[in-house]
Formats: structure tokens, C-alpha cells, sequence
């Protein structure tokens, strides 16, 4: 296939999933785009992870925490799974800094995985009835003739419509229909281990009065609020604005939202368009946004987060395909960059996009990058030695590590920034000369976007 093909894939793999090595690039590409965007939205069509490997190799925490999700992110050949749970993570967020119990957390993501490809009403349903979120938002507090607004008024504001959709009285009553919606206090972690907690429906403590909501009236409980939510027009656009910030280009932060409008609104109205089509499947609309115009065109206009970065290197330089000690590390990372995977900051996720960078981790994120290309011993960055091979001239090793570590583009003035850096280094040590020439691009600033 042209280097175009190699190109878009790249980009696909980018989007839809962590990244992926020039020999997987070529074996995607010789299926077909389209192809390969079936496979991804279509989990089913390729093995599934052999989850209990990380269990195997990584006991207690580190299995069920962030360094066992990093490595499933690595390495699950359902990277749409993957990627659509840290979707859902940053939507729907709740951390550990309050929930302070691992299971819990590691039970969400699992859900998130599990069904993120799913429709909407299912998604929001099994979020309500999930023991992290109830306890992050004070659900289990919330009962009859005492309601706690937490969950009602987030699920409105930042899960599923988003500011200026509904009235402060269509919170109190969404709040009414989520009485009784609690959990089962999990047993202590000490002495005992690691157990889960389950989710629990008092119907004593359950408001099930006449209640009026969004313009519908009734004896609701949750499943009518959700499936009310579901077939609002706002929240088919709040959930198109948030997948394309996420897998096409920056959009400003959520809470500007109402105020300021989308980058691309023909491509939010196509995903409308494909939510209501598809009765809120988020496999089908996925399909439609990957295969658009206008996610092919947004290449490298998207700043990486952080987790994307540590794990698109990891899968550049080919370590960690098989469980090994130091995975907490490079969760450990992310961190110094600014995202700690399952602890975002606020119930509104991260803030993303240019955001992600500042002084302080811009140089973090750099020199992970450059420490990560700098060993010709490991697999991946051996693998592109190779296909280098001899070049006669500094364009041609520019140009070669450049399509090899990407394919990435990079303007006019960073190509001769970098065919002069090429100029002054040896070219009797090809080794050296090929991991200097990678070290100078993942410095470069093109290497920050996706």
C-alpha cells in the first residue's frame, strides 16, 4: 500500500487505539481502511486479552490497578475497548483520591471496557448502578424525603446534556429518581483482602412519587430518567462534542461548551445524525466518525495526552509485550505529565488539548521520549535500525526515521533542523546515528500531536 495508506492507518491506530509498530502498520494496511475500522468497532472479531495473565505476573494492586490497565492498553488486540474505557474514564470520572478502594475502580474501568461500545442507555444505566460512582457522588446517601442532588445534577451537567439543557428543578427530580440506588458495603481490605462491593436497590428508601422531568411526567424511577436523557437531542450533541474532542481535534474545555460553539459543527451534526440513527450505539457512530473526511484530516492536530504518549512510545520501542517488573513506572510517568490514570483531578475529568503541556511537563514528556528511543538493544528501536539501513545523505536518514517512528509529518524548518543535526553526527557508527536521529524527532515539537 502507498505511503498514504501507511499513513491513515497510522493515524487510525493513533485515534482508535495507543499506536502501533511499521510492521503492524503493514499488516493493517494490506486489509483495507475500512477494514480495519470494522475490526476495531467489532471487539468480537479478534481474540480477546487474556486477562488473567496480569494476575499471573502482577499480584494485588498492580493488578488490578493502573499498572495492569497500562498493560492492557499495550497489548490487548481490542484496543478500541481500551481506548473507549479511558473515554468513558475522563467523561464519567471518579478517582481514587476519594474512593480509596482499588476493586471498586478496577470493577468501573472493567465496565467501562466491557460495554463502552455499547448504546448509551446501557452505559448510563450501568454507570448509575456502579459502587465507585454511587460512593463518588454520594448516591448511597441519597433516599426518600432526604434526596442528595450530587449524582442527578452530574449526570445532567457533565455525563450525558450538559449546562443551560435543564432547570435546576429537573436536577431535584432526577435526584428523587435515583432514591434507593446504593451499594453493599464492601469487607474491610485489612485483614481480609480485596473484595468487591455490588450495587443494591432499596426500594424502602426509594421516592416513588409523581415526579416531572425534561417535560414528561410520571412515577420515574432511574431507568426512566435514563431513558429520557437518551433521546434528547442535547445529549446526542453533548456526546458527539465529546468524542470529537477526544478522537478528532481539541475542542475548549467542557464548561465552555455552552457558550461556545464547535470547531466543525457539520461533522458534530454527522454524529448526531449517526447517534440517532443507530439508537445511541456508540460502535456505529465510531464507525461513522472514523471513516469520515473529517478524521482523516485531522492529522497531528491533536496534542497526545499523556497516557497516549508513555504508551505510544512503550509500543514504539517494543518493550513490556510480556509482563516484567517496572510497569507502576511509567504509570508513574503519566503522572509527572499531568494525568494520573484512575484519579482524575474533578468529577470533569482532565482539562486536554494545549493544557496538557507546559513548561514543566513539555521537558518531562521529552526526555521520557528521548531516554525511551535511546537503547538500540530494544526490540522496536532495533527493528527501525534495520529497516534504515545504510543511507548515503542526511535527507535520506531524515526522511527514513521519519516515516519509520510514524509516519510523522513535520514542517519545512524542523526537516532542516534536523537534516543539520544529521550532518554533524558520525556516519561510521549507523546504530548511534539512527538513535540520535529518533532522539532529535521524538524531541521535536510535531512528536506532542497525534
Amino acid at each position: 500500500m502507498s505511503n498514504n495508506g501507511i499513513s491513515d492507518i497510522a493515524h487510525l491506530m493513533r485515534r482508535a487505539g495507543f499506536g502501533a509498530t511499521r510492521s503492524e502498520l503493514e499488516a493493517l494496511s494490506a486489509k483495507g481502511y475500512e477494514a480495519v475500522v470494522e475490526e476495531l468497532v467489532t471487539p468480537s472479531s479478534v481474540p480477546e486479552f487474556e486477562y488473567d495473565i496480569t494476575g499471573r505476573y502482577y499480584g494485588g494492586e498492580l493488578h488490578i490497578g493502573p499498572g495492569g490497565w497500562l498493560y492492557r492498553m499495550l497489548n490487548n488486540e481490542r484496543q478500541l475497548q481500551e481506548k473507549m474505557a479511558l473515554f468513558w474514564h475522563h467523561v464519567f470520572a471518579t478517582g481514587w483520591s476519594k474512593v480509596s478502594h482499588p476493586m471498586a475502580l478496577d470493577r468501573q474501568v472493567g465496565m467501562f471496557h466491557s460495554i463502552g461500545l455499547s448504546d448509551l442507555r446501557t452505559i448510563l444505566i450501568e454507570l448509575s448502578k456502579d459502587p465507585a460512582m454511587i460512593f463518588w457522588l454520594d448516591n448511597n446517601e441519597n433516599v426518600k424525603g432526604e434526596p442528595n442532588e450530587n449524582y442527578g445534577r452530574e449526570l445532567l451537567e457533565l455525563f450525558s446534556m450538559g449546562v443551560g439543557n435543564y432547570t435546576e428543578q429537573d436536577i431535584k427530580m432526577c435526584a428523587r429518581a435515583f432514591t434507593g440506588w446504593t451499594f453493599t458495603q464492601p469487607i474491610p481490605l485489612y485483614p481480609h483482602g480485596y473484595h468487591q462491593s455490588h450495587f443494591v436497590y432499596r426500594e424502602d428508601d426509594h421516592d416513588s412519587s409523581e415526579k416531572s422531568f425534561l417535560g414528561e411526567t410520571g412515577r420515574f424511577n432511574g431507568e426512566d430518567i435514563v431513558d429520557i436523557i437518551v433521546k434528547q437531542p442535547a445529549t446526542a450533541r453533548f456526546i458527539a462534542r465529546h468524542l470529537y474532542n477526544f478522537f478528532v481535534t481539541d475542542e475548549p474545555q467542557v464548561p465552555s461548551w455552552n457558550d461556545t460553539a464547535p470547531q466543525d459543527p457539520a461533522a458534530i451534526d454527522m454524529l448526531v445524525e449517526a447517534y440517532f440513527a443507530s439508537g445511541a450505539n456508540m460502535s456505529d457512530v465510531l464507525r461513522v466518525l472514523f471513516n469520515s473526511d473529517f478524521f482523516k484530516e485531522a492529522q497531528f492536530k491533536k496534542v497526545k495526552s499523556p497516557i497516549e504518549l508513555v504508551t505510544g512510545v512503550m509500543k514504539l520501542v517494543g518493550t513490556h509485550t510480556f509482563p516484567r517488573p517496572g510497569m507502576i513506572g511509567y504509570v508513574a510517568e503519566a503522572t509527572l505529565m499531568g494525568q494520573r490514570l484512575m484519579d482524575p483531578p474533578a468529577v470533569e475529568g482532565w482539562h486536554t488539548g494545549k493544557e496538557w503541556i507546559d513548561g514543566g511537563t513539555l521537558n518531562q514528556r521529552v526526555n521520557f521520549a528521548v531516554k525511551e528511543v535511546g537503547e538500540p538493544s530494544k526490540p522496536g528501536v532495533r527493528e527501525i535500525i534495520e529497516s534504515v539501513g545504510e543511507t548515503k545523505s542526511s535527507d535520506e536518514l531524515v526522511d527514513r526515521c521519519l516515516d519509520l517512528i510514524g509516519p510523522i509529518i513535520v514542517s519545512g524548518e524542523t526537516h532542516d533542523e534536523l537534516v543539520g543535526y544529521a550532518d554533524t553526527v558520525s556516519q561510521e557508527d549507523q546504530d548511534a546515528r539512527v538513535v540520535s536521529m529518533l532522539q532529535q524527532i521524538v524531541a521535536t515539537r510535531e512528536f506532542q500531536f497525534a
